[in-house]
């Protein structure tokens, strides 16, 4: 059997700490200061949390906001994840650490276990990767997490794609893209137009070292050939813009009420986060709602868990109440004083043990008299999709908020994927418990 190809280190000569002083800073370095100044506090006691793999481009990430963070008394928590996926990640990880705490931040090591999936890998690795890097911000009291992508992963991106694959598209500032793992936090990516010599060039003038996966060069993955395919001069295609965020009209708790111009990005957002999940539509099925809509067809239709309803100019967005029949998800238990998110959309607290929450449908005629004049206002599928509570032993259930501490997370999240939020300080619904922001939804 031919041995598993090792990890090199990388390092380079010191230019000497006064070259460093009088050789002007490159225009990457400024820009990446700018970004990291315009989106983060400059004097705030909860942690800038930073994804460090201990290649050279998280290396350089690493050293460049310790120096920020450092100049602005702002703490800086570095987390690590160990994938298990070579021999040598566990000595990856220890030096990921002295890195880290060399740099003057606070680290922490993480792990992904379990078995690991015989396709796909890739993918897993990385959603595994942004879902334990999540908890584990959140768990500190960060609201921003910065990763080291660089100029080429947004090119190798796009050559991915051009093949077939289905890879989320980079930007400096959105929302985490693992849910409920991610809610209330951002992602900063400062280096997205900075190349990765150009990192590795900064790093040997610091005397700096660094790790290379030899997976990096490993043509059964597609990141590896797309980053083959660059360094042999393939032009990547030219990354499009985002699109318009409007339509979005109103937001009451669950339900998201659009105009018929909605745009697709505005459309296929409201859709996850009505719906809870993480994958968004598939993009024939979007461009087809977005068709009916605009043509003032009256309709309902179900993409992603969410069922969009369309009479006149009146379009709401709501959870599907039948995906929780055709799932038949068991109820969910609620540890007393623990936050618990429940299908994606709402956030719930029992006060005491032996509660469970699930869904409506089907349950309503046992709600109290009170509890469904409360919900009358709603859309009849709106009713049947809201949470509801029950207990060990027999009893009508009880609507959630009206005795539990609830609130919905569709409004936030929403506003997160449409660029509602421009500053880690900016008021949110989920983080500082403010009312929801309806300015945010201007038609």
């Amino acid at each position: 059997m031919r041995p598993r190809p090792r990890a090199r280190r990388h390092s380079g000569p010191s230019a000497g700490p006064a070259s460093r002083l009088t050789r002007p800073a490159p225009d990457w370095l400024i820009r990446a200061e700018a970004r990291l100044t315009a989106r983060l506090c400059a004097d705030d006691p909860r942690p800038v949390a930073l994804a460090l793999s201990g290649g050279g481009d998280s290396v350089a990430l690493l050293h460049l906001v310790a120096d920020w963070a450092g100049a602005r008394g702002r703490p800086l928590l570095a987390l690590t994840v160990d994938h298990g996926l070579n021999p040598d990640s566990a000595d990856w990880t220890r030096r990921a650490g002295q890195a880290a705490r060399a740099a003057g931040a606070d680290w922490r090591g993480l792990l992904w276990t379990g078995d690991k999936p015989p396709t796909g890998l890739p993918a897993a690795a990385r959603t595994a990767r942004h879902r334990l890097i999540a908890d584990a911000a959140r768990e500190a009291g960060a609201g921003v997490i910065l990763f080291a992508h660089t100029a080429d992963d947004v090119a190798e991106g796009e050559i991915m794609r051009a093949e077939g694959a289905t890879l989320g598209r980079l930007r400096d500032w959105s929302p985490s893209p693992v849910w409920p793992e991610g809610r209330g936090l951002m992602l900063l990516r400062p280096l997205l137009d900075a190349r990765r010599e150009e990192l590795r060039d900064w790093l040997r003038d610091r005397g700096a070292d660094w790790i290379e996966d030899p997976a990096n060069a490993d043509r059964r993955f597609a990141r590896s050939r797309a980053r083959q395919a660059l360094a042999a001069g393939v032009v990547a295609p030219t990354v499009p813009e985002l699109g318009a965020t409007g339509g979005v009209l109103e937001v009451r708790d669950d339900v998201i009420r659009l105009s018929r111009e909605v745009s697709a990005r505005a459309l296929a957002a409201a859709l996850v986060c009505a719906g809870g999940g993480e994958r968004p539509p598939r993009g024939d099925r979007l461009v087809g709602v977005g068709d009916r809509l605009r043509t003032g067809e009256r309709f309902t239709a179900v993409l992603v868990g969410a069922r969009i309803q369309a009479d006149g100019n009146e379009v709401l967005v709501m959870r599907e109440p039948g995906e929780h029949r055709r799932e038949d998800r068991a109820p969910l238990p609620l540890p007393p004083g623990v936050e618990v998110v429940w299908d994606g959309r709402w956030a719930l607290t029992a006060p005491e043990p032996g509660w469970f929450a699930t869904a409506a449908v089907g349950r309503l005629a046992a709600l109290s008299g009170a509890d469904r004049a409360r919900l009358q206002p709603l859309p009849a599928a709106a009713r049947a999709g809201r949470p509801v509570l029950i207990r060990n032993d027999p009893g009508a259930p009880l609507l959630a908020g009206s005795a539990f501490k609830a609130h919905a997370l569709v409004e936030a999240r929403l506003a997160r994927a449409l660029d509602g939020m421009t500053h880690e300080q900016d008021p949110d619904a989920n983080t500082h418990g403010a009312p929801p922001r309806k300015h945010l939804f201007s038609a």
